[in-house]
């Protein structure tokens, strides 16, 4: 999955939570049962997530979502396997970057 997000310091929950198309209550129960995810809250509470965060969100989208792990598996794998797959996930993140723009150069002929 390509996240589109402008390029920033931190983000809010309601700009993750539409990025990648779910509720800001699963992007809360992902920040309780990861440990990678460890978003700064301000003063009113309200979580502001670094592009490491979205990485690291983006990972476990992978995961879960599309691999089909369960939480503990993802969990495990994480832990277990974390520099080979997020190398295998940067790979996929790029690939689907080159085909998103041969895409759209095919569109504009």
């Amino acid at each position: 999955m390509h996240i589109e997000l402008p390029e920033k310091r931190y983000y809010g929950i309601g700009e993750i939570a539409k990025a990648f198309n779910v509720n800001t209550s699963l992007i809360r129960f992902w920040e309780k049962e990861f440990d990678v995810l460890q978003p700064k809250k301000n003063a009113k509470g309200n979580r502001k997530f670094t592009p490491q965060d979205v990485k690291n969100l983006q990972l476990i989208f992978h995961l879960v979502k599309e691999r089909g792990f369960t939480l503990d598996g993802a969990k495990t794998h994480l832990k277990e396997n974390k520099s080979q797959t997020l190398s295998t996930f940067d790979i996929i993140q790029k690939l689907e970057g080159v085909k998103a723009e041969l895409i759209k150069i095919k569109n504009q002929l």
